[in-house]
């Protein structure tokens, strides 16, 4: 898939601050949840897609990124991504899960679902014990999974399945 090329060409050798894992695990770990959930294959490489320009840094960085050969689909539901998920981040404080806005494309609502699940499970392996916001984060992954109504159980099943890989 020509989008996982480009994230990976992207990512490098590059690995994470706190953990060293190595950042592509983060997409080969999401596109093994959106199998697990039927997404479509505009989801998976919109998934691929999205570090290139998830926060405002590297969106400005890779403004002019050579996107020619990725379907306008995917462009639109990598973007859609980038604006459904950071309206709510795990330093803002809100008072019900209704404050959380979901997409109006599904392509994008399983995206955050396949990011979610992926970045809670990192949290609780690599830093749930020493992370200095630990509670805070904790909160926010249960306020996400409760959004996307993934229940802890379907959370637990997922988890098995990525440690088996």
């Amino acid at each position: 898939m020509e989008e996982y090329q480009l994230v990976k060409k992207y990512y490098g050798t590059q690995t994470t601050k706190r953990s060293g894992v190595k950042l592509i695990n983060h997409i080969d770990e999401g596109l093994l949840i959106l199998d697990k959930i039927g997404a479509s294959d505009i989801a998976k490489k919109a998934y691929c897609l999205h570090p290139i320009v998830q926060s405002d840094e590297s969106l400005s960085e890779n403004y002019n990124f050579d996107f020619t050969l990725v379907d306008s689909k995917v462009l639109i539901a990598t973007i859609e991504y980038r604006s459904v998920a950071n309206e709510y981040l795990s330093n803002k404080k809100i008072t019900s899960i209704d404050e959380i806005r979901l997409s109006p494309l599904k392509d994008v609502n399983d995206m955050l679902i396949a990011d979610k699940i992926q970045n809670r499970k990192d949290f609780e392996v690599y830093h749930k014990q020493t992370h200095p916001r630990s509670a805070e984060l904790g909160e926010y992954f249960k306020n996400w999974l409760q959004k996307l109504q993934i229940s802890e159980s379907f959370y637990q099943d997922t988890i098995a399945i990525l440690k088996k890989n």
